[in-house]
């Protein structure tokens, strides 16, 4: 009877050993891209900039094999929206998270939390944290200074060369970190190589483009002499647009804008801008997902990766190149 017990027991200590070998073996197997889930957050999943950086999110999760949920809130001034989306995400236990957060100094804090537990990468706008992985996004302060010699070009164009007279800065929200550096940049140019430039008007907007094309109207009935806007992001050069186009000051005030949908792509064929500031947000989403999918195996990544801008005017709109930055491939 000892000997038949004695047996068994041995046969349940081997049993035992396999099955936590097997285990190891199980526990110890690279876990496939599968198997991987890469949240992408962005601002507003409405704008078609925000779609755009979707799209190319959708792009690297179909190209790497990686699960990309396409989160984000409903308009770019739901900040307490997108820090529950982001602490619902992390809670998720994610590989990695990608966010473009709303705003600089609200988000900094919840990212900085979301960072002790995954790792963050950071795309088109900064925020008050030093926790990112790696951060994505367009030279912002060089993108004003772009949005400047362009608004620069078109003043001196409609008024037989001479780059003067007076000039307004229209931005969205107040402490989003792209936008202040855009404000920045612009600012910093007009007065390092544009002193015939005078800046009258440096105004916040509440996110809404009849916000935009109500202050621009103020800003044209109380200035007739207005020579030039910069229109910050997307939407503010919606409403600016809509400002000249009913005024009939196309080719009369230039207006440079930032970003780019159909709206703006009209209004660019039209005459009414006279510019566009355009990124890659295609790039941003794509390049997000790749970074964060290489973080979380441990890989080394860039701290900080420039993804460019471009002036983008009626003359250069039908080269390759900028081609491929106005019409991206949603799907």
């Amino acid at each position: 009877m000892k000997f038949v017990t004695s047996i068994l027991n041995r046969r349940a200590v081997m049993a035992l050993a396999a099955a936590s070998m097997l285990a190891g073996v199980m526990h110890s197997a690279p876990v496939s891209a599968a198997d991987v889930t890469i949240p992408i957050i962005v601002k507003d999943t409405t704008s078609f900039y925000w779609q755009i950086v979707l799209a190319g999110a959708r792009k690297a999760g179909k190209d790497l094999g990686v699960n990309v949920p396409e989160l984000g809130a409903q308009a770019e001034t739901d900040v307490n929206g997108q820090i529950s989306i982001l602490e619902n995400a992390v809670a998720g236990n994610p590989a990695a998270v990608v966010i473009a957060p709303t705003e600089a100094k609200a988000l900094g804090k919840p990212i900085d939390e979301a960072a002790a537990k995954v790792k963050v990468i950071g795309i088109d706008s900064g925020a008050d944290s030093k926790a990112f992985t790696s951060f994505l996004t367009t030279d912002n302060v060089q993108g004003g200074r772009v949005a400047a010699d362009g608004l620069a070009a078109a003043i001196g164009a409609a008024n037989g060369g001479k780059v003067e007279g007076k000039v307004a800065l229209i931005t969205a929200l107040p402490g989003a970190g792209s936008l202040e550096q855009r404000a920045q940049g612009f600012k910093e140019q007009l007065k390092a190589k544009y002193p015939g430039l005078e800046l009258i008007a440096d105004k916040y907007a509440d996110g809404q483009a009849t916000t935009g094309l109500n202050i621009a109207t103020d800003l044209i009935t109380a200035n007739p002499d207005l020579k030039g806007i910069f229109a910050s992001n997307l939407i503010m050069a919606q409403g600016v647009g809509q400002a000249i186009a009913e005024n009939k000051l196309a080719g009369k005030v230039g207006l440079i804008g930032f970003d780019s949908d159909e709206k703006l792509i009209k209004f660019l064929n039209d005459g009414v801008i006279s510019g566009l500031v355009v990124q890659d947000p295609y790039r941003m989403g794509y390049d997000g997902i790749k970074t964060a999918l290489a973080a979380s195996k441990g890989e080394k990544v860039e701290a900080n990766v420039d993804t460019g801008a471009n002036l983008v005017t009626k003359a250069n709109m039908k080269e390759p190149k900028i081609d491929a930055l106005l019409n991206p491939k949603l799907n």
